[in-house]
């Protein structure tokens, strides 16, 4: 049985904007925050791919990863994901493959088969481009086969990318990521920090359906989690209502930028509301350190995850540091 102690523990940063901020600053913000986190000993790095959103700036996945890898030297930078049904596998091959030729054995590449918008943003961005999630298995193997070895029948290549062997993984939020995770043997992300209904189902299905490959031999899964720590149960408690406030305006429609805690959201959501957010951040972590230590130790004996992913979303981004160094004691013990 595996231990906290045991347990790898990462960053997922959604790039938020603030009211009256500025997509500026909340990119120096993530470099910021990387070089924290760097410095409080977590395993990855990673920023995911939304668009038309006009509270996440994290929508050039590639170009945001150079300047975080660039601003740090240690921990491993990725995508969680790229939503590859937005993009030709060629060109997300010479992306990465430039990335991991600047920062050799520190890039991620993360894969969803969601477009990260709605689907009229999906048709800007393909244009042409007949992109489907149906086509997701056979972009993956396409992708793969960029980054690997260079074939002598290989006609068309990826420079830079052949033969840099950028780590894959799958990531999803439902079944059908984690079977062709498991089928192709590469490592999986369950999106649990936003759909946790699901998540035991697929951590199932994904090892059951597990074949030994040339990047893994055994199953490797990793969790996403929602965190709000801080030194009281009551802090956290009133910084995750910028949290709520979040999922909220998602759920309505509304704008994304992130709102300042509040006293109260009474008044602020419907009760079908407050349910529908409490199930979005089912796997939520909000407390103190030895209230989440508790719930993490939970969360690892019931899913013997190999690591754990967190993010943070709050509005002061003193606060959101804080959270990642507290959980980071938690983690190590």
């Amino acid at each position: 049985m595996k231990r906290l102690s045991d347990i790898k523990f990462s960053t997922l940063d959604l790039v938020p904007v603030r009211e009256n901020g500025s997509a500026a600053q909340s990119l120096r913000n993530s470099l910021d925050l990387a070089q924290h986190v760097e410095k409080f000993g977590y395993n990855r790095f990673w920023v995911a791919e939304h668009h038309n959103m006009d509270g996440i700036a994290s929508s050039a996945t590639s170009v945001l990863l150079g300047y975080l890898a660039g601003g740090t030297s240690t921990i491993r930078v990725g995508s969680g994901g790229v939503m590859l049904p937005n993009h030709a596998p060629l060109v997300i091959a010479e992306q990465f493959g430039t990335l991991e030729s600047l920062y050799p054995g520190r890039i991620d590449l993360g894969l969803g088969r969601a477009p990260g918008s709605d689907q009229m943003t999906a048709r800007a961005l393909r244009r042409e481009r007949s992109g489907s999630a149906d086509d997701f298995p056979d972009d993956v193997a396409e992708l793969v086969r960029y980054l690997g070895p260079r074939t002598p029948d290989q006609r068309i290549i990826a420079m830079p990318g052949t033969g840099t062997n950028v780590p894959v993984w799958l990531l999803g939020s439902s079944l059908f990521s984690a079977q062709l995770a498991g089928e192709r043997g590469l490592p999986y992300a369950f999106a649990s920090h936003f759909a946790p209904r699901f998540m035991h189902e697929a951590i199932r299905v994904y090892r059951n359906h597990f074949k030994p490959s040339a990047e893994l031999d055994k199953p490797y899964v990793m969790l996403g989690v929602p965190l709000v720590a801080a030194d009281t149960n009551e802090q956290a408690e009133y910084l995750a209502t910028s949290v709520y406030q979040r999922i909220l305006a998602l759920m309505r429609g509304q704008s994304l930028v992130q709102r300042p805690p509040v006293k109260t959201m009474d008044g602020l959501w419907l009760p079908h509301e407050k349910e529908a957010v409490g199930d979005f951040l089912g796997l939520a972590m909000v407390g103190s350190p030895q209230k989440i230590r508790a719930k993490l130790e939970v969360l690892i004996e019931q899913t013997q995850a190999d690591e754990l992913i967190f993010t943070c979303d709050l509005y002061e981004h003193a606060d959101r540091v804080h959270s990642y160094e507290l959980l980071a004691q938690v983690m190590k013990g």
